[in-house]
C-alpha cells in the first residue's frame, strides 16, 4: 500500500517513518501527480500558514479536496488538523474537510509544549505530544470524538478523515497511522 505524506513543510519524515513501521510504502507528496497514486494521506504538523501557502503555490488544494471527497483516507496532526478544519476562528481554512471549529496555538507558545497520556477510542493509551497545539472548539454532528484532554476533543474522526491536536508521530506511535491504513483497506 502506498501511504502519501504531504511533504511541503513540517515533520513529514516522522510520518513517513510511522507508515514504514506499519509496512506501507511512504510516498512524499509535493505535486498533484504524486497524490494520484497514494491510498491514503498524512498531513503533518508544522506551520499551518506555511503549509497553506505552499499547498496553494503547488496546486494541491483542489486535488486534495477532490481526493478526500472521493473517499481518500486522510490523517492530519496539529497543523494538519488546522488545514483540514472547515472553520478556523483565528485564520482562514484551507481544505475545509472536517466539520470542526479550530483555534490555532490555543495551548500556548512553543515553550508551553507538553505531553499527556490520552485514551484514544479504538486505539488505546497514547502519549500525546502537544506543540503549539490547536484547540477543537466545536464538532459537527457527524464528527466522532476519539479522545479528550481537559474536556476538549483532541482526536476526532469523520468518515475516513482522522485528525489530532497532538503529534503521535513525534511520540513514535504508529497506531493512528495503522488505523488510517485500515480505512484505506
Amino acid at each position: 500500500m502506498k501511504a502519501g505524506v504531504l511533504a511541503l513543510q513540517g515533520d513529514f519524515r516522522e510520518h513517513a517513518a510511522m507508515f514504514a513501521l506499519c509496512g506501507a510504502a511512504p510516498v512524499e507528496v509535493r505535486r498533484p501527480e504524486e497524490l494520484e497514486d497514494v491510498d491514503c494521506l498524512a498531513i503533518p504538523g508544522g506551520e499551518s500558514t506555511s503549509i497553506a501557502r505552499l499547498a496553494t503555490l503547488y496546486g494541491l488544494v483542489e486535488p486534495i479536496r477532490r481526493r478526500a471527497e472521493a473517499g481518500l483516507p486522510i490523517l492530519g496532526t496539529c497543523a494538519g488538523l488546522i488545514v483540514m478544519a472547515r472553520r478556523v476562528t483565528d485564520g482562514g481554512s484551507l481544505f475545509r474537510l472536517l466539520d470542526i471549529d479550530v483555534r490555532r496555538n490555543a495551548y500556548g507558545r512553543q515553550t508551553d509544549s507538553f505531553e499527556a497520556d490520552l485514551q484514544v477510542e479504538g486505539v488505546g493509551p497514547v502519549r500525546g505530544v502537544f506543540i503549539r497545539a490547536p484547540l477543537i472548539e466545536a464538532t459537527g454532528p457527524g464528527v466522532e470524538v476519539l479522545a479528550r484532554y481537559a474536556e476538549h476533543p483532541v482526536a476526532v474522526q469523520e468518515g475516513k478523515l482522522l485528525a489530532t491536536s497532538f503529534h503521535p508521530e513525534i511520540a513514535g506511535d504508529p497506531r493512528l497511522h495503522a488505523r488510517l491504513l485500515e480505512l484505506a483497506g
